[in-house]
């Protein structure tokens, strides 16, 4: 960014200058993402569906992506600058270390991804925001993090889950009555499927498993041992064990009253 800044800045997203427009500019939208923080890490996870209005622009979108060997990014808002962005951010992670001969902290990575989201609020108050999830595992403090942001890159930590986009209202009242501090890996991961779940049934731009075409959520898993994105094979498995409760709970598992 520093170097297109200096040489290039029109190459920048958010420096690009658009034509005067009335209205909202249509674009596919990434919709919801959602992460959890469990004793040996953290899962981030997110649905399939991008929306153009009131119209399914795509049905398997890819909305999680990694960053580096120990963080990973979720996108939503405006689609095609969401991924250009985060190309960006993949590139300043991998000169940093390529310069400095060490990966630079987590903390430093969620500041970064800050400026660069502040980089494109012009854009945003014509409609094009961008607002990703992002999470990865500190290895200084060896815990998985969390941090969300806002349109003006205002970037705050979250403990336990977090949920970003459309049906991230309802995806978080989800997981705030599921979420245990004790989860093991694979309950993390079922826990976030039925939090996109949630989101799905009451976000009609939130997409839900897809049994038909085969189209289940994006579920990745970052630990001590790095980056991993469960194969689709196991996101089937996880998705499907989900759908088959929901046959006999409808609305999902039920937590205690007391």
């Amino acid at each position: 960014m520093d170097f297109l800044s200096e040489h290039q800045p029109k190459l920048l997203p958010g420096n690009r200058q658009l034509p005067p427009t009335q209205g909202v500019i249509e674009a596919p939208h990434g919709t919801t993402i959602v992460a959890v923080t469990f004793p040996g890490g953290v899962v981030l996870a997110g649905d399939r569906r991008a929306t153009m209005g009131n119209v399914i622009a795509q049905r398997d979108i890819e909305k999680v992506f990694p960053t580096d060997e120990y963080s990973a990014v979720g996108i939503a808002g405006t689609a095609g600058l969401a991924v250009e962005m985060v190309k960006l951010f993949q590139l300043e992670l991998e000169h940093f270390e390529k310069v400095e001969g060490a990966q630079l902290s987590l903390e430093g990575k969620a500041n970064r991804l800050s400026t660069m989201i502040r980089s494109n609020l012009a854009m945003a108050m014509q409609g094009l925001a961008v607002v990703p999830l992002f999470a990865g595992y500190d290895v200084d403090r060896d815990r998985g993090r969390i941090f969300s942001y806002d349109v003006t890159g205002g970037r705050s930590e979250e403990h336990g889950y977090a949920a970003t986009g459309s049906g991230s209202i309802f995806a978080r009242g989800s997981m705030k009555k599921l979420y245990r501090e004790d989860l093991t890996e694979e309950q993390a991961a079922t826990l976030v499927v039925q939090a996109l779940y949630d989101a799905a049934d009451d976000d009609s731009a939130t997409g839900g498993p897809d049994p038909a075409r085969r189209i289940y959520p994006i579920v990745t898993v970052i630990t001590e041992d790095g980056y991993r994105r469960l194969t689709e094979d196991e996101a089937a498995e996880t998705a499907q064990a989900v759908l088959q409760n929901r046959l006999q709970q409808p609305d999902g598992p039920r937590a205690a009253l007391l």
